[in-house]
């Protein structure tokens, strides 16, 4: 059999490219490493519809978040499963300082989509920690991403669509038709690795930073509301009777897999500044996103090989963002759209050439 297309890698990226793939109709075979500290699995699959201390609207977010609950709502209607959960966000102000910027942020537009209410002062909830309020953010939650790849792998594996193993680059043929790995032969191949692009020699000149994200979970005597995301420098989802998920850090400094005593007291230091009790550390895991300079996705075709492709680069928004850039890219794969220039690669392919006259100037 000649597949339409191999994808390496099944995090966030990678399934939900595959299953947009399949859903086309492609014969579609996935080779993926089992792993279970990966980026995606570790991640707590927040969904956030305002960005950070800047508070602005998350790029694009108006386009992405109707193709997010659509594809997720798919999901869910064909496993049975609750997979993505709408939860209203609460914004902590961490400083009247904070306070004022919003205020003067919301002046100059329209946030009534996204943004339920304003708080000046404490909403005076049991435990929580927020004297100078905060904002109450609608369109948020959660995804299982966990959950979420599991089911697609089951999937894959019944259909005999996965591969389980590592993939092994030097195997790979580029032919005049497509691509060759081991015996099997495709169209066209998309890595979707994570930051493990860096170790790819087709595509290692993208800038991809790969950056370590720890996150707890925490078992307390107290129960927030569970339709509550909470936020202040780090999120706080509640898992129900007193069970929370704490994250994440960032840092590009040590980016290993290892979960660390110093990520812990980071990260709970962060909770007691929103939840000032008592709690037990009742999980701690580590994965590495694959951040990108200027926050953007990294998707295309190669400039020289056009059998192979990327679509990485998500980082922390991959939730948010893959399910639209799986359609979009899709449709560029097809022929049938050009790629937004915001996303393409070839926002970067003269560090490819200076990248190709290093490796030529080698011994």
């Amino acid at each position: 059999m000649i597949y339409d297309f191999i994808v390496v890698g099944h995090g966030l990226a990678g399934a939900i490219l595959a299953e947009t793939l399949r859903s086309r109709g492609n014969k579609v075979l996935v080779i993926d490493e089992p792993k279970e500290n990966s980026a995606s699995r570790v991640a707590a699959g927040l969904l956030n519809p305002v960005a950070g201390k800047r508070f602005a609207k998350s790029w694009l977010v108006d386009t992405f978040i109707p193709a997010a609950d659509a594809f997720y709502d798919t999901l869910e209607v064909r496993y049975g499963k609750q997979l993505y959960f709408h939860k209203l966000i609460y914004k902590i102000f961490s400083s009247i300082e904070e306070q004022n910027t919003w205020m003067a942020k919301s002046a100059g537009g329209n946030w009534s989509e996204y943004i339920s209410a304003t708080y000046t002062q404490s909403i005076n909830q049991p435990d929580v920690d927020d004297p100078f309020g905060g904002i109450m953010i609608e369109r948020g939650g959660f995804l299982h991403v966990y959950g979420m790849l599991d089911l697609l792998t089951e999937d894959l594996l019944q259909q005999n669509l996965l591969m389980p193993e590592r993939f092994d680059i030097s195997q790979l043929q580029l032919t005049e038709g497509g691509v060759k790995y081991k015996d099997i032969e495709a169209k066209h191949l998309v890595f979707c690795e994570g930051y493990q692009v860096i170790n790819n020699p087709y595509f290692a000149w993208l800038p991809i930073q790969p950056t370590k994200g720890e996150v707890l979970e925490v078992q307390t005597e107290q129960n927030l509301s569970p339709e509550c995301i909470y936020n202040k420098a780090v999120y706080v989802v509640p898992e129900g009777e007193g069970r929370f998920i704490i994250g994440a850090t960032y840092d590009w400094r040590n980016p290993d897999e290892e979960a660390t005593p110093q990520g812990a007291e980071e990260l709970s230091e962060r909770f007691r500044q929103i939840l000032p009790q008592a709690f037990k550390i009742t999980g701690h895991w580590a994965g590495i996103r694959p951040a990108v300079r200027d926050r953007r996705p990294l998707v295309g075709t190669h400039p020289e090989y056009m059998q192979l492709s990327v679509f990485n680069g998500m980082g922390s928004k991959g939730v948010l963002m893959a399910p639209y850039l799986s359609e979009h890219f899709a449709d560029a794969l097809a022929g049938q759209t050009e790629l937004m220039p915001e996303i393409h690669i070839s926002r970067y392919f003269s560090l490819y050439y200076d990248y190709i006259k290093h490796q030529n100037q080698q011994p």
